[in-house]
């Protein structure tokens, strides 16, 4: 999902607050109006007429219910609506349905403490408000579409009369960039070039001589979309999401629940997290770095390699980002992993180095490795954006050279603190087991699934400090 759509799907929970608030205070100044309609008499000449903070203070609730009743209408979605009138329609559905509820409140607890009159401005009021910062929204965002920001570029497989219907609806639509190869893409090796040329975000399969399941698997190595056309139906069991196009079924092979809202609900128990971690374990922090900086010589952090150079990782889609924890070997010895002491890797049939009782390490080194104290500073890499507090590990880009492609499918989500693979075993598992961990995590990712990985992590931590 392009970052855009994320933004702009957030956006509308501000803007409709906005509006519906704008409606409260419209609707309050209208009501001191003793004769809006010059000539017309209002049956609520003696309504009552509440303080002002008092009706700011009940019209906030309102709102927040209003919202809610949005978000339970699916009102949010991230993915750009086909039509203004379909979400003009769920605005006066659940505008309605708001405003019955507020009237059957007040009929059960047998008061009106509120102006009737007021709440009828704001009924319509809102419907107009909310309309119109939608339809802003939508314009800002055709805006951007227009200038080629946002869009999302296909490329659909497959020549038949369902994929030219599909090609058709696409070149009408502002918010995709259909790609068009200039040969048609027979093999495998030819769609893997013309997607790293073309950088495509989603690929779309008719009937095509490629197989389904090589080319979902290049999907997941490159962190693409995967949609086909059904004959029938066709089903596999993983996340799937149905849609279609002029009444043509279209479905969409999720790599992972993370995206849209799951995204965003991550995204801040991270910031959350992250910053309550490191208010209450800032004074373990604070010692640590005076005991690391009074018992070996070198930096607090380690933060650079032995020839000067950062200290990096791989994040998210295989970008790198700068990584930080407290250093726990002796000054210049990171290299020698892959020189003198090469002979110790108990890895050997894998990409990942282990040195057993590592020589490296200062006796202080093994107590924060044991405890996990030295990746607290990764908690600032949480709180900047390039790792997650839960998920897959993460890895060296010399190790990630040697993934093989399939593996590469961990890199679909941020690297976490934590993971479903350090909380069966720490470092104890072998990397083929890992990376099965690792992405039965990604395609199964929910909150629920993050705490029991958060609580399992410590468990773990007291089993290998007693050990």
């Amino acid at each position: 999902m392009k970052k855009s759509e994320i933004v702009f799907g957030l956006l509308k929970i501000p803007v409709d607050m906005a509006a519906i608030m704008l409606a409260a205070v419209f609707a309050y100044r209208l009501r001191a109006i003793e004769d809006p309609i010059p000539g017309f008499h209002t049956p609520f000449t003696l309504d009552v007429f509440q303080p002002w903070h008092e009706y700011i203070e009940f019209s906030t609730i309102l709102a927040i219910i209003l919202i809610a009743i949005f978000a339970f209408n699916r009102m949010y979605a991230m993915k750009i609506t086909a039509s203004i009138w379909k979400e003009i329609g769920k605005i006066l559905l659940a505008t309605t349905v708001w405003m019955a509820l507020i009237i059957a409140y007040f009929f059960i607890i047998r008061e009106f403490p509120f102006s009737r009159l007021a709440l009828g401005y704001s009924w319509l009021l809102t419907i107009i408000f909310v309309t119109f910062g939608r339809i802003l929204i939508k314009i800002i965002q055709k805006s951007c579409l227009h200038y080629g920001i946002g869009k999302t570029k296909v490329l659909i497989l497959g020549e038949t009369d369902i994929a030219n219907i599909v090609k058709k609806e696409l070149f009408a639509r502002n918010e995709y960039h259909l790609i068009q190869p200039e040969q048609t893409i027979t093999s495998i090796e030819d769609l893997k070039k013309f997607i790293k040329r073309a950088k495509i975000d989603e690929i779309i399969q008719s009937k095509s001589s490629l197989h389904k399941r090589d080319i979902f698997q290049i999907c997941r190595e490159n962190h693409i979309i995967y949609k086909f056309i059904p004959d029938l139906v066709e089903v596999q069991q993983i996340n799937i999401d149905i849609s279609e196009i002029k009444s043509i079924p279209i479905l969409t092979m999720k790599s992972t629940p993370l995206e849209g809202w799951g995204r965003v609900i991550k995204r801040a128990l991270d910031i959350f997290g992250s910053f309550m971690m490191l208010i209450i374990a800032s004074p373990i922090m604070l010692v640590t770095a005076i005991l690391i900086k009074c018992t070996s010589k070198g930096p607090i952090l380690f933060s650079k390699k032995d020839d000067g150079s950062p200290v990096m990782r791989i994040g998210q889609y295989g970008k790198k980002f700068r990584f930080f924890k407290f250093r726990t070997m002796k000054p210049n010895t990171d290299g020698l992993r892959y020189t003198e002491l090469a002979h110790l890797n108990i890895r050997k049939n894998s990409p990942l180095v282990k040195i057993k009782n590592d020589p490296r390490v200062t006796k202080l080194g093994r107590f924060l490795r044991k405890t996990s104290i030295d990746e607290l500073p990764q908690l600032f890499n949480v709180l900047a954006g390039n790792m997650s507090l839960v998920g897959p590990r993460p890895h060296l880009p010399e190790e990630v050279e040697k993934y093989r492609e399939s593996d590469k499918f961990v890199l679909t989500i941020k690297p976490g603190v934590t993971g479903i693979s350090q909380s069966q075993g720490r470092s104890n598992l072998d990397f083929d087991t890992e990376i099965k961990l690792d992405t039965y995590y990604i395609q199964n990712w929910a909150i629920w699934l993050d705490i029991k990985i958060f609580f399992k992590t410590i468990f773990a931590l007291f089993k290998g400090y007693e050990e």
